[in-house]
């Protein structure tokens, strides 16, 4: 899949307030409001790529296409819940199935070499639900 090269509006669904953070982005490299975000080896954010550790959800674009690591920082949502177009996403899956992205932008039920970004909250339509995201319960769960 290609990552986003525009902002992207999500619709976020909130029972509080926002939690956000803010984190330095890799060297010449641009997250546009609404990607997926992760983190690289080296501890910098990018544009979400498989099996990255999640960090959330872009609040606005980051443009850090001409500068070094770390110049500029990109504001997160770490935690909510947020509609997503889901691939493999079967009729009324209300199952709380895990949610996996493959880019900044493509989200999945399947596992495989993907980064787990959170777990179906309630089925929308095909191929729509609402996902209820936490950056630090993943994290978590992958240092288990």
């Amino acid at each position: 899949m290609t990552t986003l090269a525009t902002n992207k509006a999500r619709v976020y669904h909130y029972s509080g307030d926002p939690i956000r953070e803010e984190y330095p982005v890799i060297a010449a490299d641009i997250i546009y409001q609404g990607a997926a975000v992760g983190e690289n080896a080296a501890g910098y954010s990018r544009p979400l790529v498989a099996a990255d550790v999640f960090q959330g959800f872009a609040v606005a674009k980051a443009d850090n296409a001409a500068g070094a690591a770390g110049d500029i920082r990109v504001t997160v949502e770490q935690k909510g819940f947020i509609t997503l177009p889901i691939s493999g996403l079967p009729v009324t899956s209300n199952d709380r199935a895990a949610v996996y992205a493959s880019d900044d932008d493509t989200f999945t039920l399947t596992a495989t070499s993907n980064s787990l970004i959170g777990y179906v909250s309630r089925w929308v339509s095909t191929g729509i639900a609402v996902v209820e995201f936490d950056a630090a319960l993943v994290r978590a769960a992958l240092q288990a």
